[in-house]
């Protein structure tokens, strides 16, 4: 049995998940929230690891959730050059993304979820190792910051399986073929 593997990530209309300092101010955008999105709660039902990179577990750790890690249920590993202390369900690692997501697959588990940043998912991608890409778009043109995909040795075809707007937002699922 192979696991899922879901990059469920917001980018700006022009492809940017942060500014050019990391920042992700933009997400808030001045959206109005007035539909209930439960998007985020399918998506933690669903999945039981976390695979992230070094700068986006210290965004997550020193700014978005100071006071607790949102990913406590799950287990998650952290792809870095700048290993800390493991813990019972925190992974500190320097194995590439490719290598640990090959691994993660076999194991027996639910969806893995590949949080960020954009240097572990361009490997992901390059060797079509997504299952489930769930965009999220926010209204607002960056004109630079980080881009959601770089460059890479392509294609990867994928079909649409969902799209649908909420608050001013637009969600695409798509899957591999």
């Amino acid at each position: 049995m192979s696991r899922e593997v879901i990059l469920y990530i917001a980018a700006s209309v022009d492809g940017y998940i942060a500014e050019p300092d990391g920042s992700i101010d933009f997400l808030g955008g001045g959206i109005e929230l007035v539909e209930e999105d439960t998007s985020y709660q399918e998506l933690m039902e669903k999945i039981d690891t976390v695979v992230m990179g070094r700068t986006t577990y210290d965004q997550v750790v020193n700014e978005l959730a100071v006071d607790q890690y949102p990913y406590e249920e799950q287990s998650s590993y952290i792809i870095t050059s700048r290993p800390d202390q493991n813990t019972e369900k925190l992974f500190f690692t320097s194995q590439g993304p490719v290598e640990l997501i090959q691994e993660l697959k076999e194991q027996e588990g639910e969806a893995i979820w590949v949080v960020g940043g954009a240097s572990i998912i361009a490997p992901l991608v390059e060797a079509n190792l997504i299952d489930t890409y769930i965009l999220t778009t926010i209204p607002t043109i960056l004109g630079k910051g980080i881009r959601l995909f770089n460059e890479f040795n392509g294609p990867v075809n994928l079909k649409v399986n969902q799209v649908y707007v909420k608050n001013d937002m637009v969600y695409t699922t798509y899957k591999t073929r």
